[in-house]
């Protein structure tokens, strides 16, 4: 099973878990180590920031919508070494394409000798091709952690933003599904995923799955989806020329 499948199935366990979720507990570290380390600080952080932004309490400014961004770009900042690694293993699995091209036609008769020398090679390189996953799966327990925040914190699941009357609420007019949708396809093409066949298809289908999920989702988790997609999409695109690459890498 290809390391996108596995992203495909961690999705369909993050919405079963999102379904099957209670609540209506309060916040409280002293729940055990979910709300503790996870649901309670990105909850007092949307707190303290829409506090900062607006100390007076102004009903006509946007707070927490505000705090979701800053808080998203703090996340990103925090998860950026395991992104720069992610960058780095796909730009390199680019350039060593014709390599792996050459042993699935050389081996494709003998697939226990195909993942033997596809194992030598990736050792040769120094890369480990499932470190592509790594982002996604920090990224799992954050995003399951901020559905938390926002629907058992009162403050957040009741407030509007821009467009959105309600961030506890799907977003009425589907734009952050489809805003969602597109970065996320995006994201996939500026790390160069077009150009490994075997995820492809992957490509599509993942983005049209995060748009599905973002139509039934409250649209603050949309909100920082998208929030994350569009930091990832710069981050790439100042970074495209780090690991740039050249024919010596496929070649050594």
């Amino acid at each position: 099973m290809s390391s996108k499948l596995y992203l495909t199935a961690l999705f369909v366990v993050l919405v079963l878990t999102l379904t099957g979720c209670n609540f209506e507990e309060p916040i409280d570290p002293a729940n055990g180590i979910w709300d503790k380390y996870f649901v309670f600080p990105l909850s007092w952080s949307l707190d303290y920031f829409a506090q900062v932004l607006n100390p007076s309490n102004n009903p006509a400014f946007d707070r927490y919508g505000w705090a979701i961004i800053i808080v998203t770009i703090l996340i990103r900042l925090l998860t950026l070494p395991l992104m720069i690694k992610q960058l780095k293993t796909s730009k390199v699995m680019q350039a060593l394409q014709p390599e792996m091209v050459k042993l699935r036609e050389k081996y494709q008769k003998d697939q226990q000798r195909l993942q033997q020398e596809m194992m030598k090679l990736f050792q040769k390189h120094n890369i480990n091709p499932l470190a592509g996953c790594l982002p996604v799966l920090v990224q799992m327990p954050i995003l399951i952690a901020f559905y938390h925040a926002i629907m058992r914190n009162d403050h957040i699941a009741t407030h509007s933003f821009l467009w959105l009357p309600d961030l506890g609420q799907p977003d009425p007019f589907y734009v952050l599904p489809v805003l969602a949708g597109i970065t996320t396809y995006l994201q996939q093409k500026m790390m160069g995923m077009q150009n490994n066949p075997q995820v492809q298809i992957m490509m599509v289908i993942l983005p049209i799955m995060i748009a599905i999920f973002a139509i039934y989702f409250p649209s603050a988790l949309s909100l920082y989806w998208v929030i994350g997609n569009l930091f990832t999409i710069v981050q790439t695109y100042f970074m495209r020329n780090m690991y740039k690459l050249n024919q010596e890498v496929a070649s050594k």
